[in-house]
């Protein structure tokens, strides 16, 4: 046997016996809140469309006359020839939306920390990154060739420790605003002072906050009432937003500078054109969707009465749809998750390395598409299911 399929092969019942082997699931969009998966319609609790826009009629007819109108591709990256009067229509409105003179759209949110961070940070400056932060910011923050500085989670008397001994020349603070797989919030305010006070580019993603917290859905720095040209604000499209992409929005020399020299958009084709004009319908449907908001703060309140039926698991404090049941063991979740598929209900097991070993956990993600009657099935049957967890058969 050839020695790269020996490790492989070794690598793979590695993960395996660690309950750590990931699995893909074939599915067939029913509605808003239900999928055809496994040959049966089950009800998912999985998807980060938070106020079902997705399937929301006015989206799906913008998307398609978008293709009538535009055709099917850019043909070319943004500085060649690919940068449609769309493109730049939508990234306008997206300034707007974001509160800041300029903006940039990107392919999707991986790609433009990757774009954000090697080109607002290199050799001599220092980036200081939440320990929770998405892989893609650790990604960005390796690539930059920056200093990097991991400081532990939400810790604001460890950051500014960090950035006083800092002595590089230009100093990033990078953050998600709301954590994807604990669904807590970066205390902004806080960290903004600190940036502020030594002269620190605050760089915000703000993935999960987009669409669901603030005034018309515009996010998290809009919703704690933040403005500052230290602020540089990072929102995607394929969550709340319903579709796919992102954007970066930020004093117009941060956007020139990333036009120039992010190298993930300079050698990136365009996006499709198609694409950039439902987003510009999705950011209306975004905006006036408060009673969307509303649905799922009554859901979030609806689910966690059912928390105490879920001990020794615990539900992890979160005021956004995002709702984690850490359960800890790996074997113990992934039984616990095919046992509410088998009862219609999707809700994915999360494993590490995505969350620290011993934290794997359910992430419950709820919709504003979602019905009082779906959360209370959900809450029920989880009761019930996590009361015979020690026999559920692997």
């Amino acid at each position: 046997m050839s020695a790269w399929r020996s490790r492989f092969l070794a690598d793979a019942s590695d993960w395996q016996s660690a309950g750590l082997k990931r699995q893909r699931r074939v599915v067939r969009p029913v509605s808003a809140t239900q999928v055809e998966v496994d040959a049966r319609v089950v009800t998912a609790f999985a998807s980060n469309d938070y106020l079902g826009l997705s399937r929301h009629p006015r989206l799906i007819e913008a998307l398609a006359e978008g293709a009538r109108r535009f055709g099917a591709g850019a043909g070319a990256s943004h500085l060649v020839s690919g940068h449609h009067a769309v493109h730049e229509a939508l990234e306008h409105e997206l300034a707007s939306f974001a509160g800041k003179p300029a903006a940039l759209a990107f392919m999707n949110g991986y790609v433009a920390n990757l774009a954000l961070l090697t080109t607002l940070a290199g050799d001599g400056d220092a980036i200081f990154s939440d320990e929770l932060n998405h892989a893609s910011i650790v990604d960005g923050a390796r690539l930059s060739r920056a200093a990097v500085h991991v400081y532990a989670h939400a810790d604001l008397d460890a950051l500014e420790a960090l950035l006083r001994s800092s002595t590089a020349r230009q100093r990033l603070v990078v953050t998600d605003a709301v954590f994807s797989m604990d669904g807590d919030i970066a205390p902004l305010r806080a960290l903004l002072a600190l940036c502020e006070q030594h002269d620190a580019l605050l760089v915000v993603d703000d993935a999960h906050g987009i669409g669901v917290w603030g005034p018309e859905g515009r996010g998290s720095v809009h919703a704690l009432g933040l403005q500052s040209e230290y602020i540089v604000y990072m929102g995607t499209l394929g969550k709340a937003a319903g579709l796919s992409g992102a954007f970066v929005a930020a004093e117009q020399l941060i956007i020139d500078r990333l036009i120039q020299r992010g190298r993930p958009y300079v050698f990136s084709t365009a996006s499709l054109p198609a694409l950039a004009h439902a987003t510009l319908t999705a950011l209306e449907l975004v905006r006036s969707a408060d009673a969307e908001r509303r649905q799922l703060e009554r859901h979030r309140e609806r689910l966690r009465k059912f928390a105490s039926a879920w001990q020794p698991f615990r539900l992890l404090a979160s005021a956004m749809p995002i709702q984690p049941l850490v359960v800890g063991d790996n074997a113990t979740v992934i039984r616990i998750a095919e046992a509410l598929l088998k009862e219609g209900l999707w809700v994915p097991a999360i494993r590490p390395p995505t969350v620290p070993a011993g934290s794997a956990r359910l992430r419950i993600t709820l919709s504003g598409a979602h019905t009082d009657a779906d959360v209370d099935r959900l809450g029920t049957a989880l009761s019930h299911i996590v009361a015979r967890a020690g026999t559920i058969p692997t």
